[in-house]
């Protein structure tokens, strides 16, 4: 890239973080209420956007070869407990994160 194209890519990637930083402000601005639509996509997005990761982790995790997929599992199952003890999303990711990759590098 020249100096040129670079000066125009980062001026690029400024705007649109500017862009997307106050646009919804601009949208949806303090005194007036939040419209049902917005408010019922905030419920529902976070779980469907967390169903969608695990599809795509899993997607290409095989029952018929290499380790069947047991560190998967057991790794789903330490996110779930978690969770359902602490309640702490970031617990629960992290810690089956870390249970996976102990369990991919240690013991399969």
């Amino acid at each position: 890239m020249t100096v040129t194209e670079q000066i125009i890519t980062v001026a690029m990637v400024v705007l649109g973080t500017a862009v997307t930083r106050f646009l919804p402000f601009l949208i949806f601005p303090a005194g007036k209420p939040t419209p049902r639509y917005i408010q019922y996509l905030g419920k529902v997005l976070p779980a469907a956007v967390f169903g969608l990761l695990v599809i795509y982790c899993l997607r290409n995790v095989s029952v018929f070869t290499g380790s069947h997929g047991i560190p998967e599992m057991i790794a789903i199952l330490v996110v779930v407990v978690l969770h359902v003890w602490k309640r702490q999303m970031l617990l629960s990711i992290a810690g089956g994160t870390v249970c996976y990759m102990l369990l991919v590098q240690l013991v399969f």
